[in-house]
């Protein structure tokens, strides 16, 4: 067997790179800082590396690098400071990131779907990749978020593997590797700010739009969408909820009890998600099965049985008549797409916002709370922290964001630490709110809810 070593592999990006190398055959060797710094929220991802998939885990010091490693992957935006690449280059290890991997998975499969779009791609991925598997389709499927249907298979399930002809990933614009996909279908399912700036964006989906060979999805409520010019030699179909003209529009779309329902060419649907914006996944993913051959009542009645995935706006438990809820918003219009959804029902939100980076800080900080302050009552209450991963050097503060919002009207506190803002939760929760934890990038915000909810 071949020997390969993955750093940082409790990521949601190379967990399933790993998994999926494993049962492929390979040897698997991996490191994480937050295995050595015994991380809050990482346990469950060592342990079921270790012991369920035969995993070896490592320091993440260099000293797994052993000669005899074929190749080092790492994510791409590891650095020349990282002991295990310093250990590969002396030994002259072949150095791999995560996207020429996933590339090289992707493009072993025939008709394989490269999901795009600055919101709603890890959803989508999802979504297709179970309404293909429930179908007999047998679908390699890899995403940046964990299947909720899959948790009782695999407490990781980032991914979904057969050996069929159809692969499904989530590929990311944010450092352009998207680019490095040859998809058979592609899918944008918007565009907007996060990460770069919006001309730079706009610039990567421009050579996006050209790359399928055989079919491109495109989000028609997304003006900046509308704007490409899809390649003439492919099938080019568009969703919307909002133009009837589009070949795959929901009307009549309502909340309901645990749910949404849409109509979908005369037929009603529901899913097990809140939002408008999940219909438009649930659209966007009907498209790209339809470039497949798939009939969209066929798809749409798969979906029916989705239960989501980790981190977007679930539900971690009620008590007390109280919702506690963990999102993974994190830029705008993530941010306006969740707290829309959840102004359409009744009570107070009790929101925790944590920025994930000084980067994402100084590129929309202020704009997250702009999208706050379009959705948010006077009778909400917004905590923020300090910015995730701020060194005392960069430039950037969440006292500064809260501040921006106060003079928007929004009823914020600057809270320091996230201890700070679960403790002003409970002492302000009441029966019939909603408690929700936002942002990326941390893994002990899910425990953050659970604490939350055992103590209200």
């Amino acid at each position: 067997m071949s020997k390969i070593f993955f750093s940082g592999i409790a990521g949601n990006g190379m967990n399933p790179l790993a998994q999926i190398m494993r049962l492929k055959g390979y040897e698997v060797f991996g490191s994480d800082a937050n295995f050595d710094t015994h991380a809050k929220g990482n346990e469950k991802i060592k342990d079921f590396l270790v012991n369920k998939l035969g995993v070896k885990i490592l320091p993440q010091d260099g000293s797994g690098i052993s000669a005899d490693i074929k190749t080092l992957y790492v994510t791409t935006a590891s650095t020349d400071s990282n002991p295990d690449i310093k250990a590969a280059k002396e030994k002259n290890i072949p150095i791999k990131t995560r996207p020429d991997l996933l590339s090289q998975i992707f493009d072993d499969y025939k008709h394989n779907i490269a999901v795009g779009g600055t919101s709603g791609k890890t959803t989508t991925t999802a979504m297709i990749g179970y309404a293909l598997d429930v179908m007999g389709k047998k679908p390699c499927m890899i995403s940046g978020g964990m299947l909720k249907n899959y948790e009782d298979k695999n407490p990781m399930p980032y991914m979904i593997y057969n050996e069929g002809d159809i692969c499904v990933i989530e590929a990311d614009e944010s450092n352009g590797t998207i680019l490095q996909y040859k998809p058979y279908v592609s899918i944008i399912n918007n565009i907007s700010v996060d990460h770069k700036p919006i001309e730079e964006i706009m610039a990567i989906f421009e050579q996006v739009a050209q790359k399928p060979t055989h079919g491109l999805v495109l989000g028609k409520d997304c003006d900046y969408c509308r704007k490409l010019t899809p390649n003439k030699k492919v099938k080019t179909v568009w969703f919307s909820t909002k133009d009837e003209t589009a070949d795959f529009y929901a009307s009549n779309i309502k909340n309901v009890a645990n749910g949404t329902e849409y109509v979908l060419k005369g037929k009603t649907f529901k899913l097990k998600l809140i939002g408008e914006f999940n219909v438009s996944n649930a659209l966007s993913a009907i498209a790209a099965c339809s470039l497949l051959g798939i009939d969209e009542f066929e798809t749409a009645k798969a979906l029916e049985g989705f239960e989501g995935t980790k981190r977007r706006l679930e539900l971690i438990g009620t008590k007390h008549n109280i919702n506690v809820i963990n999102d993974f918003a994190h830029n705008p219009e993530k941010i306006l797409a969740s707290t829309t959804a959840l102004k359409q029902y009744k009570g107070r939100l009790l929101i925790m916002f944590q920025i994930h980076g000084p980067d994402p800080a100084r590129l929309y900080g202020m704009q997250t709370m702009e999208s706050f302050a379009k959705t948010l009552g006077k009778e909400d209450m917004l905590f923020v922290p300090e910015v995730f991963y701020k060194k005392e050097t960069d430039n950037v503060s969440g006292k500064a964001m809260v501040e921006h919002a106060q003079k928007l009207g929004v009823n914020a506190t600057y809270t320091e630490t996230k201890e700070k803002a679960r403790e002003l939760i409970l002492q302000n929760v009441k029966a019939g709110d909603r408690v929700i934890i936002m942002g990326a990038r941390d893994n002990s915000l899910e425990d953050l809810c659970k604490s939350i909810l055992e103590e209200i």
